[in-house]
Parts: structure tokens; C-alpha cells; sequence
């Protein structure tokens, strides 16, 4: 019974994981459609600072941080919930995600170690929870993200179905060492797709992947052009590249309408990389890729042969009707000089 709903459970935590991550993007207070509400948040008078978004520490290998994660029951009623902490991941439509309760963590969620792992939270009350993050020894130096995470699971209204809860905090912790920010692009190519209408315009395609090579967060801006020969037709867009943890990819499809077929279209990828939560100034180097594909004016050409037939059928006609009257001619000449002949022999 359990496993045909597995794919349908799946389904509802990852959509609730998301919708729970962004609220706690803002100041965290969740708004469910379920009377049970709560929120998270960084706790205050911990020595990192009050109104925190989030929590964002630098600290050498080896070392400790100590911190505490404030949950606030906003509910008539008293609620529990587990409390454990999760690696952080880059989702395909390019937002930060953790992973899933069951998933094993092996980076930052694996470093933090929660005073409790279950918490009931009074009606209208709030509690914290300390937790410890032990940086190992050998880590490497950059940044490594996850969040504190509070999880509340409840029946569905299909029979077999738990939804899970989710709400927590992003943990941004840089380990301090060479810093490294870069970014890659990578699979550029360019298709375009012409029309059957000859006074048409047609349509680009430019698809690539964007990775982050390096050892810090990064998003960036980016340009995509595309021009003919010569550069003619050139057409530019800008896309925002969103923070991307390291070793993370986003694939990105830019569409191009209304590109004319000039034989041959090139595709460049600018990139100028930022890092995120970074106060050192690093600056990473652009980045740029190009890529070329053929954009033969078929329906043009189609058009050329056919003008170019009827104007040669044209003149193969004027030519044989020409050379008809020629002989027309010459047959009448030798018509009256064979009657010329028989009457001087009369």
C-alpha cells in the first residue's frame, strides 16, 4: 500500500520544501493554509547578531560555532516537531533546497549536531534550540552551505500519505583558506529554425550550462548575443545567472524570435561573476563561449530557383519561337526561288 504513494509523497514534500525555504528567505514566519503555523529564524543574543535573514559564519578548520535556532508556534495549539539539519543543494529551476529527513547528509548538514532533535512548541510560544557546527579539520577551505531545519509530519487526506512539513533557516559557513570563485560555461550550442514563408523571419535557440567550478557562492550576470555575417542582425539579451553553490550547475534555453537566415549565426555567452556574501572583494574573471550554426535561407532560395526558372523558360521560349519564325522564313525564300526556277525553264 505504501509504495505506489511514494511517488505522490515525494512529490508533496519537495513542493512543500521548497515553499517552506522561501518563506525562510524573508524574516521567518510561515502561512499555511493549515490553522498549524510556525516560524524559524536565527535566535538573538547568541554573539552573531540580532535580525539575522539567516545564519553566515567564517571559521577556520577545526573550528566551532555555537549558535541557537528560535521556533515560534503562531497555533491555538501545542505542536511538535523534529529539529535536524540538512546539506544544502542547487534545485534545476536554480533555488536552494535542502535535502529531504531520510537523505544523508555528508557536507555542512553532517557538521551540525542540534541540542534536541524533537521540540514541542507551546500555543502562541516560542523555544530555542542550540546547535553546534564542528568544522572538521580537513575541510576544505570555501564555502559550504545547509540549514537548520523544523519538520512537522502529518496525515494527508489520501490513505497511506504523510505530507511533511517543512520549515527552517539556511546556514551559509565559509571555511577560511584560498578562496577560489569561478564560473564555467559549458554545452553552448545554437539551433535555428527557419520558415516556409520566404518574407519570414525565423527562430534561435541558444542552450548552455552554467557551472560553478569554484569554492564560493556565486551568481552572476549574463549576456547572450547572437549575430550573422559580418555581425549583421545582432540581437542581445541579459539573463541573471542566481546563486549557485559550488559545484553546482543551471542549464539555461535562451530563445531568439524573429531571426533573419543570414547562412551563418553566432551565439556568445558573457559572464560576469559576483560573490555572494563576500566583503573581500573578490572578483571573479568574466567568462565568455561562443558557438556558430548554419541558417540557410532555404525558403529564399527556393524562391531565387523559382524566379530563375521562369525567367530561363522564358527566354528558351522567345528562343524557339525565334528560330521557328527563322525557318518560317527561310522555307518561304526557297519556296519563291524554286518558282523563279521553274518559270525560267518554262
Amino acid at each position: 500500500m505504501h509504495r505506489p504513494a511514494r511517488p505522490l509523497l515525494v512529490l508533496v514534500t519537495a513542493l512543500l520544501a521548497g515553499i517552506a525555504l522561501a518563506w525562510a528567505a524573508a524574516p521567518g514566519v510561515a502561512q499555511a493554509q493549515d490553522p498549524v503555523t510556525w516560524g524559524v529564524r536565527p535566535a538573538a543574543g547568541t554573539g552573531h547578531g540580532d535580525n539575522r535573514p539567516n545564519y553566515s559564519y567564517a571559521v577556520e578548520p577545526g573550528g566551532t560555532v555555537r549558535d541557537s535556532v528560535a521556533i515560534a508556534n503562531h497555533g491555538d495549539r501545542p505542536i511538535t516537531l523534529l529539529v535536524y539539519a540538512a546539506d544544502g543543494f542547487t534545485t534545476a529551476s536554480g533555488q536552494l533546497d535542502l535535502l529531504p529527513r531520510g537523505e544523508r547528509s555528508t557536507g555542512l548538514g553532517a557538521w551540525v549536531s542540534t541540542a534536541r532533535s524533537q521540540v514541542e512548541v507551546p500555543a502562541k510560544g516560542s523555544v530555542e534550540v542550540p546547535f553546534t557546527i564542528a568544522v572538521p579539520a580537513d575541510a576544505e577551505p570555501g564555502d559550504h552551505s545547509g540549514g537548520i531545519v523544523t519538520s512537522l509530519a502529518t496525515a494527508g487526506q489520501s490513505a497511506g500519505v504523510t505530507v511533511d512539513r517543512r520549515l527552517g533557516s539556511r546556514v551559509h559557513l565559509r571555511v577560511t583558506g584560498e578562496a577560489a570563485p569561478a564560473l564555467a560555461i559549458g554545452d553552448l550550442a545554437v539551433d535555428y529554425r527557419g520558415t516556409a514563408n520566404p518574407f519570414g523571419l525565423g527562430s534561435a535557440t541558444v542552450g548552455f550550462r552554467v557551472t560553478n567550478t569554484g569554492n564560493l557562492r556565486v551568481s552572476a550576470e549574463q549576456t547572450v548575443a547572437l549575430r550573422g555575417l559580418f555581425g549583421l542582425g545582432g540581437r542581445e539579451q541579459v539573463v541573471t545567472v542566481p546563486e549557485l553553490l559550488p559545484g553546482a550547475h543551471l542549464d539555461f534555453s535562451v530563445p531568439v524570435a524573429d531571426v533573419a537566415p543570414l547562412l551563418r549565426l553566432e551565439a556568445s555567452v558573457r559572464l560576469v561573476p559576483r560573490v555572494e556574501g563576500d566583503a573581500t572583494g573578490h572578483h571573479p574573471a568574466e567568462v565568455t563561449a561562443t558557438a556558430s550554426t548554419w541558417a540557410v535561407p532555404w525558403s529564399q532560395l527556393a524562391l531565387l530557383a523559382v524566379a530563375v526558372g521562369l525567367v530561363v523558360a522564358i527566354r528558351l521560349r522567345a528562343r524557339a519561337r525565334r528560330a521557328g519564325t527563322e525557318r518560317k522564313i527561310a522555307e518561304a525564300v526557297e519556296e519563291a526561288l524554286r518558282a523563279d526556277r521553274v518559270r525560267a525553264g518554262g
